[in-house]
């Protein structure tokens, strides 16, 4: 082969990772396919500059990976961090206006599961991209970051937090188990008997946290119990998560009934004021699970 053609190939080559690089550079590579927590098969046409999202947990992660600039639409219901307050709002978690999610011409929109059956078909067949961030578990969260990370060119920085998050969930689920016990526990959702049931997040919540759930065997994900119920499952700790945390404590405290059950003649209850930390399928999950665990196991996690 002559040195002409030689230098011509190896100039078409520099040529090609020349122009390979700058699109890795400019963030305008083409991510990967992916499947969503909906079942769905997701291509994108680049890395995403402009992001709506329906559900708080959703932008929770993506502030978490530092994307916040890229955010451009949010629920009313978004209120962390702070700044989120500031962006265009879309409506509810589960009124989402469609014509003002096209308005702002996002390159992709998060939804979750509660948009599957209509929200997300209308916003597809308006041609927008949709992917639907679902977590069931604690695990499952700490995942979509990733997810996340890959569909926005931030895959390194998703997978150094993901480490961060889990080795602060080891710890903190390694304290836990050293007690060698797992208190029973209600977890009390609103002024009545409903609470988390098997497969829910919460669930999940109270087995990472070394208690055992009173409504594991429950039929539905979120059932409402009976007193007899509870009665007989004789919880040793009620979680209430909510600012009306006291009130409702000391309702219960001062209830005939109630007064029969464990956690209340041991005075046990965890109150989290900030629902949000154990509610929302988001990064600052670990700190409600760290809330958790030191309300079940006080002398482990001081």
């Amino acid at each position: 082969m002559s040195s002409r053609y030689t230098s011509i190939i190896a100039y078409l080559l520099a040529l090609v990772l020349l122009v390979g690089c700058a699109q890795v550079a400019g963030g305008s590579a083409k991510p990967e396919p992916l499947v969503d927590d909906a079942g769905r098969t997701v291509s994108l046409k680049g890395t995403p500059n402009k992001i709506v999202s329906l559900a708080p947990s959703n932008t929770e992660l993506l502030y978490a990976l530092g994307l916040g600039d890229r955010v451009v639409g949010v629920t009313e219901f978004d209120d962390y961090p702070p700044e989120v307050k500031s962006k265009a709002k879309i409506g509810g978690f589960s009124t989402v206006d469609t014509e003002r999610v096209v308005s702002l011409s996002p390159d992709l929109v998060l939804a979750g599961n509660i948009h599957v059956a209509k929200v997300v078909p209308a916003l597809e067949k308006l041609g927008l991209t949709v992917v639907v961030v679902d977590p069931k578990t604690v695990d499952d969260v700490l995942a979509r970051l990733v997810t996340i990370g890959r569909l926005t060119g931030k895959e390194k920085e998703a997978q150094e937090l993901k480490a961060q998050l889990e080795k602060r969930l080891a710890a903190t689920t390694a304290k836990a188990r050293e007690s060698g016990k797992a208190p029973r526990v209600f977890w009390m959702l609103g002024d009545g008997l409903f609470t988390a049931g098997p497969g829910s997040f919460v669930d999940d919540l109270i087995r990472k946290a070394g208690g055992v759930n009173v409504a594991a065997d429950a039929k539905t994900q979120w059932p409402e119990l009976s007193m007899e119920a509870v009665l007989k499952a004789d919880p040793e700790v009620i979680v209430i998560p909510g600012p009306e945390g006291p009130a409702l404590a000391a309702k219960l405290k001062a209830d005939p009934l109630w007064q029969q059950v464990s956690a209340v003649k041991a005075d046990r209850f965890v109150l989290i004021a900030d629902q949000n930390l154990v509610s929302r399928p988001g990064p600052r999950i670990v700190d409600g699970l760290d809330l958790l665990a030191r309300g079940l196991h006080p002398e482990q996690l001081k």
